[in-house]
């Protein structure tokens, strides 16, 4: 990789994630994980009291292994978006479908345990036309690729549960596309939040030539500026949801804790999901904020909110969300090292799109997260430090043990010179180089004032090791059953506590070590 083009250093060294999702080809579902099964009709949906999931029931519904995709064809074979990122149950949205085939099918697949299957098919459309759909808009002034296809079909989501869907789109040819859809619950009571992060997702993607990282030259500075919802995503149409969130929804469900889900994007247009909450779960790879659902979190955690950040690079880049065409909230605005170009620089400096720790309204994450983005790309073990922690309960490790290729490929640590909560206590202090230069990924956790516990993993690759071994994602980046026992046995026992209530009231507080950890370097 190579210096990234104009972003600022991060502590010195931070490299360029413009191809970061190539870094994920092939991360799509593998063949040995799927089971070709026939089309099915509506099914009945199981297990629900007007929407909200009763988990033991939706846990054990028959589930089917006939959900991924099986050929995806050429990228204009079918694909599609819906014109919401989440609804609630029995909220309809629109399908945009543009397809070389003569017609498709749609089906809807509700990720969870299901016995092991880890999906329900919820519903399956009749046979639909197909129709190629116009080039896309490329608009010039912040280089944004908007498909503004017209709607190819209404879907009505009366009867489905809340939780994390997978639409596939099925032309009869026999190619596919995934399109993803968070049912989104109405309260969080009593619950662990599942946070989902499609603004992250949209910032990484490429349909149509252009992301927030490249143009269509893959140079950074022709990159868009603001990317639009409304589009399709590129691969198989939900990479960044089947390789960071998909395997944490299956074991959260496994354990049957109470679950809601919502997105980032929700969070900033209403909190009230967050009110009595016990847990917020933010996912594998959760980089773009806005200042809203920042401040959201906060006060959720603040008033006792439990919070996991299970990846690395989360709440990182500052972004603000304007209209699309229409609607409210289908752009992702983020002028990243051009934020002195942004309309809002003199007018509105807390809402300038760039990093959350660079001026103006410097807020680095730390003081949310405990931890620090450091930099990308690195490949090293994990290794344990405080063994005794109650996250590692009866998974066995001792100081010092370490799980290869846990950390990467983004990394954070504790970094005492910027803000950071106490007392702060590192569970893992894992030896990294990064282009070279050496330094460390931490995990780390701390209990807040109002008796919050928070609990950062400092590696993008928590949620993979969930599936670590199995090959489900194509790739393993040399993981192995072993540290899938490991990762397993340590999120049981985050999600479990933390759906207890405030892990402060009932779990050992924190222990300042940081100090102890860096010495002489704080």
């Amino acid at each position: 990789m190579t210096p990234a083009h104009g972003d600022p250093p991060l502590h010195g060294r931070v490299l360029a994630r413009r191809g970061f999702l190539t870094l994920c080809a092939g991360a799509g579902l593998g063949a040995a994980a799927c089971t070709p099964g026939p089309h099915r009709v509506a099914l009945h949906p199981l297990g629900t009291d007007g929407g909200r999931l009763r988990p033991e029931a939706e846990r054990d519904a028959p589930g089917t292994e006939d959900w991924c995709i099986r050929s995806s064809g050429a990228v204009d074979a079918v694909t599609g978006y819906t014109d919401q990122v989440s609804v609630r149950p029995g909220q309809a949205c629109s399908l945009h479908v543009s397809t070389t085939a003569a017609s498709f099918q749609v089906s809807a697949f509700r990720i969870g345990w299901y016995g092991g299957k880890q999906a329900r098919r919820i519903w399956t459309s009749p046979s639909i036309p197909g129709r190629a759909q116009p080039p896309p808009r490329l608009l010039s002034a912040t280089r944004t690729v908007r498909a503004d296809w017209p709607a190819t079909l209404p879907l009505d989501t009366t009867g489905w549960p809340e939780g994390a869907y997978l639409l596939r789109l099925e032309s009869d040819t026999g190619h596919q596309r995934h399109i993803p859809l968070i049912v989104r619950s109405a309260e969080g009571a009593g619950r662990t939040v599942l946070l989902h992060a499609p603004a992250t997702w949209q910032a990484y993607n490429r349909w149509g030539g252009y992301s927030l990282y490249a143009g269509s030259s893959g140079a950074y500075a022709t990159r868009s500026l603001a990317v639009s919802f409304d589009r399709p995503y590129d691969g198989d149409g939900a990479q960044k949801f089947l390789v960071y969130e998909r395997a944490l929804v299956v074991l959260a469900e496994r354990l049957g804790i109470p679950l809601a889900y919502t997105t980032g994007v929700d969070i900033h247009r209403d909190p009230s999901v967050l009110y009595g909450a016990r847990t917020v779960v933010c996912l594998g790879h959760d980089e773009y904020w806005t200042p809203e659902q920042r401040a959201h979190i906060t006060r959720a955690r603040d008033a006792g909110v439990n919070i996991a950040f299970l990846g690395a690079n989360s709440c990182f880049r500052r972004v603000r969300l304007e209209d699309g065409k229409g609607a409210r909230e289908r752009t992702v605005v983020c002028y990243k090292t051009a934020y002195r170009s942004d309309p809002y620089y003199s007018s509105n400096p807390d809402l300038v799109t760039t990093d959350f720790r660079s001026p103006p309204a410097a807020d680095p994450e730390s003081s949310l997260t405990g931890v620090l983005y450091e930099g990308y790309p690195v490949d090293a073990p994990y290794v344990v430090h405080a063994a005794d922690h109650w996250l590692y309960d009866g998974t066995g490790v001792r100081a010092g043990d370490s799980f290869a290729h846990l950390v990467g490929v983004e990394y954070d640590r504790v970094t005492p010179a910027s803000p950071t909560p106490g007392p702060l206590e590192i569970t893992a202090h894992s030896p990294v180089a990064c282009a070279g230069r050496p330094s460390h990924s931490d995990s780390a956790y701390y209990t807040a004032p109002g008796g919050a516990g928070v609990f950062a993993t400092g590696t993008m690759r928590w949620v993979e090791g969930l599936v670590a071994g199995t090959h489900e994602l194509g790739r393993d980046h040399g993981m192995d059953a072993r540290t899938r026992r490991f990762v397993t046995r340590t999120t049981e026992n985050l999600l479990r506590t933390f759906a207890r209530g405030p892990a402060g009231r009932h779990a050992p507080a924190a222990r300042a070590n940081v100090r102890e950890v860096y010495g002489g370097t704080v």
